[in-house]
């Protein structure tokens, strides 16, 4: 509501070039993008590295990708389910070499059932996913046909998380001699009956969040899934899935799970562990942080480091999660309209931290060590805009 229609053109003109120019866009872009007509959508693909400057590129670019999508979810998804309908069904034929309970580690089953504690973390995590907004809950207007195909009864994510969670439940209650197994599900209280299930041929938002982290657990095994993941892949999803533009909103799932990849390539090192202490890892950030305060506010800077107060108490996940559980997620996209179009890529996250702390600087400087961790905690300025603006002239002041 706020962009003016002279805002407005300022980014169609630059997106209606042949060739959009990066540093233009950059600009533009870091002081907030509108959402009308689909320009946050377009901006933020471009920014992330999905979509080239060439205009003429675009379609073919984002058809490429979204097959190759399809057949990921083809090989991740469906063929592990068909696999096991028919290993289940065909019991007779069963050699060895795929028996549920061969300890060969390349069994089919034995990938299946990784699998599976993988997706029980990430399926607890995606339902939690921003709980004060309807949306992830809602079904969503473009459920994955290639799944949900009547004709086929695939296993989906879901179907395969309640077996699981089945499964386990009895096994465990079984081994300490109870045989009631009538209601497994019951004995959780944050089971899965707290939320709606959506009739067949339907599935929620996050759902299709889930899809997505499993399929990039899958195909990085390296960090596979780290507890926080969702919370970067959910303001993503969020921003394509309602894209005005309905041609690309249909496709928000394939979009959101390149924008995703490229993302976590440039803040992967956050979320390993080994890394830490390396220039990249996030503990190198942390300190960065605590230094970029001390030129700025040594006086803010000596009273944290009297009090004790360190830097990963507050800033780990401030870095990490690039403020998404700071804000509310309107303000949290906005940020992320700075942060994607910082050309040093997140060095003004860092000026943004600084910013946090030196607009609380005289509560802080009053409060004691109790105070200060619950201020820094559950940070008290909603204002994003006061923030971004303080950061900027972090920025300009150096």
């Amino acid at each position: 509501a706020r962009f003016g229609p002279l805002r407005i053109a300022d980014f169609q003109e630059v997106l209606g070039e042949p060739t959009v120019a990066l540093t233009k866009l950059r600009e533009l872009c870091f002081s907030g993008i509108p959402f009308d007509g689909g320009l946050r959508c377009l901006c933020w693909k471009i920014l992330l590295n999905y979509l080239p400057l060439e205009k003429a590129l675009w379609s073919s670019l984002l058809k490429k990708q979204r097959d190759l999508y399809s057949q990921f979810l083809k090989e991740m998804i469906i063929q592990p389910g068909i696999a096991k309908a028919n290993l289940g069904v065909s019991r007779e034929d069963v050699t060895l070499e795929d028996h549920p309970l061969n300890p060969n580690p390349d069994s089919r089953w034995n990938t299946y059932f990784k699998d599976n504690e993988v997706l029980l973390q990430i399926d607890k995590d995606v339902r939690r996913l921003y709980p004060d907004m309807a949306f992830f809950q809602r079904p969503t207007d473009y459920p994955c046909l290639l799944i949900l195909d009547p004709q086929n009864e695939f296993e989906t994510l879901r179907r395969r998380v309640e077996q699981t969670t089945l499964k386990s439940q009895t096994v465990a209650r079984n081994r300490s001699g109870v045989t009631n197994v009538s209601s497994p599900l019951k004995t959780t209280p944050s089971s899965l009956s707290e939320y709606e299930v959506l009739p067949n041929g339907c599935e929620a938002h996050w759902e299709v969040v889930e899809r997505i982290l499993f399929i990039y657990a899958k195909l990085n095994p390296g960090i596979a899934y780290v507890q926080g993941m969702n919370e970067i892949v959910g303001p993503l999803y969020y921003t394509f899935a309602t894209d005005p533009n309905s041609e690309w909103k249909e496709h928000a799932e394939a979009d959101t799970f390149f924008c995703f990849t490229n993302l976590m390539a440039e803040i992967r090192d956050n979320f390993i562990k080994s890394l830490d202490d390396s220039q990249c890892g996030i503990t190198y950030k942390m300190e960065k942080v605590y230094s970029t305060l001390k030129e700025k506010d040594v006086e803010l800077y000596l009273k944290l480091q009297e009090q004790n107060i360190k830097p990963q108490f507050f800033a780990f996940r401030w870095l990490t999660l690039l403020l998404s559980q700071e804000f509310l997620l309107p303000d949290v996209i906005r940020i992320w309209d700075s942060l994607f179009a910082d050309d040093k890529r997140f060095d003004f996250l860092l000026l943004v931290c600084c910013a946090m702390l030196t607009l609380i600087r005289d509560q802080l400087l009053e409060g004691d060590f109790t105070l200060n961790m619950r201020l820094l905690q559950d940070y008290p300025i909603s204002d994003v805009h006061l923030i971004l603006k303080k950061a900027k002239e972090l920025q300009d002041s150096k």
